[in-house]
């Protein structure tokens, strides 16, 4: 195996690999970064979005729906158009991504709660300060890392780029 291919499979977590590598980076001053998603057909905005959460800390942490959480979105009977395998190496496969996990659950708060990252990070479709978890703006996980002293981050969308705007051309 090339030293590339090792790379990116060295990217690609269990969650208890990630808590482990999180500890091991925390402990080095590390400050750690975590935002999820499906990221279905990778696109500019996404590779923008990630770019910037990356620069928002040391190491970045990717958990991506798996593709029976990507259902339970009922984003469209379609999707995912790419299996979750494909979608974690494709995001591994990027430089800003330090590490990339599967869940399994409608949200990632599970993952939230076990690695506990400095920075929570979401796209500017959600509210940083929004406190109420019934109101769709709110980032599942933001109560937590906010009092354990955390940030949570919004970064604004890139306009005309998105996997449903792909899929409607």
């Amino acid at each position: 195996m090339s030293d590339h291919w090792k790379i990116l499979n060295d990217k690609i977590l269990s969650l208890d690999e990630a808590i482990i590598k999180t500890r091991s980076w925390k402990s080095k001053g590390d400050k750690i970064v975590f935002t999820n998603g499906c990221f279905d057909i990778l696109h500019l905005g996404h590779v923008t979005y990630l770019t910037k959460a990356a620069s928002l800390g040391t190491k970045l942490i990717v958990a991506l729906n798996t593709d029976k959480s990507v259902k339970l979105l009922n984003k469209a009977p379609n999707r995912p158009i790419h299996n979750q395998v494909d979608r974690q190496l494709v995001v591994a496969g990027l430089g800003c991504v330090d590490g990339v996990i599967l869940f399994n659950e409608s949200t990632p708060i599970h993952c939230i709660e076990s690695i506990l990252p400095d920075v929570l990070v979401k796209g500017g479709d959600y509210d940083a300060k929004e406190e109420n978890p019934e109101n769709p703006k709110f980032i599942v996980g933001s109560t937590l890392i906010k009092k354990s002293g955390g940030a949570v981050i919004t970064i604004d969308l890139v306009p005309g780029h998105s996997t449903t705007a792909i899929l409607g051309k």
